[in-house]
């Protein structure tokens, strides 16, 4: 049997056991659901598909792509000028925190896994997940389509486990999320692909709204 190692790495790094603690952040869903802008699994499922479809696949995944091909390319330049795009594009100063923070928690696991390129952005103000993600996929040989897909999929599989516990949810709803929103994933990612570096960008007011005022919640079980 012909095992694709490159596959199983990539399940690796998109893993939700990945020690990164991108469980601790629900990216203003937690404020969401304490405001009652979503309070079942519809409104979990339209959230999610807000994020997806004007922020992640328009900024997030684009940007992945140019990172992608920076390390592969070794460009150091285009690196750094792609992870501060991408730090510019966080509307809070929540969300700024939280990818620096994962970014940087990737970074000390990197170096832990032998790559050692991952030493430099151990404290860097401007590494983000992105950046170390597109680092880990291409010393991996991970394909490039394939690394944006797990990237998407790591998110989407996060977030429906912040709803399950935050709306809550049961079990099944939340599989019944995944199954529904996976399913865009494929177009999402080609639709990312062929943006030019003029047509990047997104917005989701509800997000930057409900992240902001996550900052100042009083009780919360998330970060963001």
């Amino acid at each position: 049997m012909v095992t694709n190692l490159s596959l199983l790495r990539l399940l690796q790094l998109v893993s939700p056991g990945l020690p990164i603690g991108m469980y601790s952040y629900s990216q203003g869903l937690e404020r969401a659901v304490e405001d009652g802008w979503v309070s079942n699994a519809t409104q979990a499922e339209d959230w999610l598909r807000g994020v997806l479809q004007n922020a992640l696949s328009r900024v997030d995944a684009p940007l992945l792509a140019r990172l992608y091909d920076a390390w592969l390319e070794n460009d150091d330049a285009a690196i750094e000028l792609w992870s501060q795009t991408l730090i510019a594009n966080r509307e809070t100063a929540e969300l700024r925190a939280e990818d620096r923070q994962t970014g940087q928690a990737l970074a000390r696991l990197l170096i832990n896994l032998d790559i050692p390129e991952a030493q430099d952005w151990l404290r860097r103000a401007d590494a983000t997940l992105a950046s170390l993600f597109a680092l880990a996929a291409v010393r991996w040989q991970i394909d490039k389509t394939d690394a944006i897909s797990g990237y998407l999929w790591g998110w989407l599989e996060n977030q429906v486990l912040c709803a399950v516990k935050l709306v809550p949810l049961g079990q099944v709803a939340g599989q019944r999320l995944l199954i529904n929103l996976a399913g865009e994933l494929p177009a999402l990612v080609e639709q990312a692909l062929g943006l030019s570096d003029t047509e990047i960008g997104g917005s989701c007011f509800g997000l930057a709204l409900a992240s902001s005022r996550h900052e100042m919640q009083y009780s919360r079980l998330f970060r963001s």
